[in-house]
């Protein structure tokens, strides 16, 4: 290379790099190996550097070394990957060669190369290296670019013969180190933005193996691993396909996002799609397919992975006398701790051992897991698993009894998923298994999402979890069959991507598992029952008025019993909270569980003896009055300040929110409305907001906006207009983080912020903290649906919102409202990760229900029309 006998070395370097990587665009092909691509990438970054250090250090300068280490060591430098270099020197040396040193890395900066860059003595290495294993782990693949061959070879020789980190203490630290790594992935390689290096079953669980093979015997290749009896031709080769495939993955991304960028986001997905040759009927980028293509690898790698540090723990670690094999079964024996076929032939004389093993090792605590070998028994036997075996009494009956067992349930079921068991048993789930939900609620795809579900009911039932949930964790106690809830579990989202209704689909194949497995008929209707309303509770509590006594009534009938209640109500906490980390909170808990408890007092008293709607107006006022004249506020007090309220609003408030709302309207004059009160923990967990004032135009549409731009998330709004023209607002609100508001400050500026933007009728337009679309929400667009529904009540007129969720959105809805003269009464606000579902009653200025078809038409024009232009 001759740039350095030009004008501008730096951007003849700079150009020279281009255009090698302009090269390696051109011959990156997605289906074809990336090998000689990356070798081709260390190679050209080798030439840079031995030419930048011939012309800083001198062409005759052997009192250094140059070293590559780390993925640039093992000449697997992908278009943006780190370039980690080592560079040795004598302590003298680092001292006489430090300008030289500092003019070498300042110009590969300025060339833009950014290397990871360190300058030690081979003590200072050694010293490192034994300190911290990272540090070892990366001089373990090291390479001489240039530079004094023996300072290298000195420093390759000390690193073995000295022991650092001989494989009985190496082996249990890399594996400490996955764990920890698995852990921030939540356990699964089946996160739908996936991280294709770091994440479970990507590339750096190979190079676990890499490295922890190659410490022990030293050898050049990973080919060896069939030498060293590791692992067959067959498996061997699956293992260098899926490397291949996360390597083409990791190529594209970084030539796709011009950088170092790892992980799978959705932002790419789609183009990636494309790329690699995932095109659905109409020639758009098949996601699904791609993302799907993309799980089922990493669970193979994963699995792999499992396998052979299992074996590399036995043959490296292991005290051979824990190898001697311990009988458990006619077919198994414990060896090491793990679950050991007695011989070759087990599955293939006795097929039913395959749901036996799984069995076994709930019952055997001390176990850690199934042997590597059997592990490979298992998958080469899985087709065993047939219509005759499905039909099969016993099958059933070992099925069942994984399922009833008390521990190890959810365990189980992961390794049963994880070794294709499950599918093969349940031909219906291999249809959800690594299937992606593209949206922004559903974090993981559906077989994981219904695993983790099944987790989360186990919790339920222990007593070490009981004080994250401890009103679920009563309820279950009341369970009877906690495999019922399993059942329906494994169940409730099986149809998904079938098209129709996964709901129906699914009862229907589940009551199908349910009779094949001879459950009483009893069981059989709870289970399907639970699997068509599965959704029934969560909407009911997000989308409905559950003060109404009218609405638990309705409720309470679909649902039927309290034995249907609880399973009911566990079934919807488990399956929210396997949804998304993020989308439960304190709001819907206090919801569900309010739900729950109204609709248990319902079942109770008798469906045929419903509580009327005057007996809860009844019931209100006096507990209200009672509470009142407690506090010390009169008689004509509380008379004066009701004086405007109308009996829905004793309906639709509890007795504690009449009584404070009523202290400070009585202590309020006329001239000091609006009244804006604000409390910051309410029954339902969150702050409740309320605003009493004169009413006029365009006061929803103000209080929503001014919320927004505070960054609150509205949760819900009751919304009442009385005869005599006085306004009845109240908002639950959380902090956008899903956190009530706990700051006595934040409290007044919301409070003062909003009584405000009422009094001057303008919303700040600059705000702080002003929402904010996610950067994954870009690529879920959901199209706006507005429709009118009938209210069953004979009271109102129903607008269901669906569309995108975005900053303002009430706010438009107000607006709209308020320029064709429409009244609000009531908002049930439902957002899922982007989704809004929102339902608004309404009526005329007289209170009468919108049926005219015209009028109609204009409310949903004018919606739509302010929607786009805010877009």
């Amino acid at each position: 290379m001759s740039c350095f006998a030009q004008p501008n070395p730096a951007a003849a370097f700079k150009a020279l790099i281009q255009t090698h990587s302009q090269g390696l665009r051109l011959r990156f092909r997605p289906d074809q190996s990336v090998s000689s691509l990356l070798t081709a990438k260390s190679r050209f970054t080798d030439g840079l550097l031995k030419c930048c250090w011939q012309h800083f250090l001198g062409v005759k300068n052997h009192a250094l070394a140059l070293i590559a280490t780390g993925g640039y060591g093992r000449t697997e430098l992908f278009p943006h990957s780190d370039v980690d270099i080592l560079i040795i020197a004598s302590p003298a040396d680092k001292e006489l060669f430090q300008e030289q040193l500092a003019n070498f890395s300042r110009f590969l900066w300025d060339i833009g190369l950014k290397p990871g860059q360190s300058v030690h003595s081979i003590d200072e290495c050694l010293e490192a290296a034994g300190d911290d294993q990272t540090i070892f782990t990366s001089l373990l693949e090291m390479r001489l670019i240039t530079g004094n061959a023996e300072l290298f070879r000195s420093l390759k020789t000390q690193l073995s013969t000295r022991q650092l980190w001989p494989s009985e203490q190496f082996l249990p630290v890399k594996i400490a180190e996955q764990e920890h790594r698995y852990s921030k992935f939540h356990e699964t390689a089946y996160n739908l933005e996936p991280n294709i290096k770091e994440g479970p079953g990507g590339l750096r669980d190979l190079q676990v193996i890499a490295w922890v093979f190659k410490r022990h015997y030293h050898a050049a290749s990973l080919n060896e691993l069939i030498k060293y009896g590791y692992l067959p031709k067959s498996e061997y080769h699956s293992f260098i396909t899926a490397k291949q495939i996360l390597w083409r993955l990791r190529f594209a991304l970084h030539l796709l996002t011009n950088r170092s960028e790892d992980r799978l986001l959705f932002d790419y997905q789609r183009e990636l799609a494309a790329w690699f040759g995932y095109l659905d009927q109409d020639q758009q980028p098949d996601v699904e397919s791609f993302m799907q293509f993309y799980y089922k690898t990493v669970v193979d790698i994963e699995r792999l992975n499992e396998m052979l540090l299992q074996l590399l723990n036995e043959k490296l670690i292991s005290d051979p006398d824990q190898l001697k094999p311990i009988p458990i079964s006619a077919d198994f024996s414990a060896i090491g701790g793990y679950l050991e076929a007695t011989n070759h032939e087990v599955f293939t004389e006795n097929p039913l051992a395959l749901l036996e093993i799984f069995l076994l090792a709930q019952q055997l605590p001390s176990l850690k897991g199934i042997r590597a070998s059997t592990l490979r028994l298992i998958r080469k036997n899985v087709h065993r698993i047939d219509q005759a075996f499905r039909t099969s009494k016993q099958a059933n009956r070992l099925f069942l009894e994984i399922l009833r067992q008390p521990r190890g349930i959810t365990h189980e079921l992961k390794r049963m998923n994880r070794y294709g068991v499950l599918a093969a048993y349940l031909p219906d789930f291999a249809n959800i298994v690594a299937r992606m939900q593209y949206d922004l609620f559903h974090i993981y795809t559906v077989d994981e999402h219904t695993l983790f579900l099944i987790r989360n009911l186990r919790r339920f039932s222990l007593d070490k979890h009981s004080k994250e949930l401890p009103f679920c964790n009563k309820i279950f106690l009341l369970i009877p069959k906690p495999e019922i809830l399993y059942i329906a579990a494994l169940f409730h989202d099986i149809a998904k991507g079938r098209g129709g209704d996964h709901s129906q689909l699914g009862a229907t194949i589940a009551e199908r598992f349910c009779f094949q497995h001879d459950l009483p008929t009893h069981d059989i209707k709870l289970v399907t029952w639970l699997v068509r309303n599965h959704l029934l509770m969560s909407m009911t509590a997000q989308r409905k008025d559950i003060s109404n006594p009218q609405i638990i009534h309705s409720f309470a009938l679909q649902v039927g019993s309290i034995e249907y209640l609880n399973h009911l109500y566990l079934l919807t906490v488990a399956d929210i909270r396997a949804t998304s980390p993020s989308l439960w909170n304190s709001w819907k808990d206090s919801l569900l569980r309010e739900l729950y408890i109204a609709t248990h007092n319902a079942l109770h008293r008798g469906l045929h003896n419903p509580m009327a709607r005057s007996e809860r107006i009844s019931d209100n006022t006096r507990e209200a009055r009672q509470e009142l004249l407690k506090l010390g506020i009169s008689t004509t007090s509380i008379d004066q300040s009701w004086r405007h309220l109308s009996e829905d609003y004793f309906l639709r408030y509890s007795a504690d929110e009449i009584a404070w709302h009523t202290i400070a309207i009585a202590a309020s004059a006329e001239t000091e409305l609006p009244l804006v009160l604000l409390r910051p923990q309410t029954q339902r967990s969150s702050a409740e907001i309320f605003v009493y004032t004169h009413n006029q135009p365009g006061i929803f549409s103000t209080c929503t906006a001014t919320l927004d731009q505070l960054g609150l998330t509205i949760l819900d709004a009751r919304i009442i207009t009385t005869a005599d023209q006085y306004v009845l607002n109240s908002f639950q609100v959380l902090q956008q983080s899903g956190q009530p508001i706990k700051d006595l400050f934040q409290e007044i500026h919301i409070a003062s912020s909003l009584r405000q933007a009422l009094l001057s009728k303008r919303v700040n337009r600059h705000p702080r903290n002003l929402h904010k679309q996610s950067r994954q929400a870009r690529h879920f667009p959901i199209p706006t649906r507005i429709t009118f529904l009938d209210d069953p009540y004979q009271r109102h007129t129903i607008i269901e919102l669906i569309t995108t969720d975005r900053a303002g959105l009430l706010s438009t809805i107000g607006q709209a409202f308020s320029e064709l003269d429409v009244q609000l009464h009531d908002a049930k606000i439902t957002t899922i990760g982007s989704r809004a579902e929102d339902m608004f009653y309404i009526t005329d200025q007289q209170g009468q229900q919108i049926g005219d078809a015209d009028k109609q038409l204009q409310i949903q024009e004018r919606i739509l029309e302010l929607l786009h232009n805010d877009a």
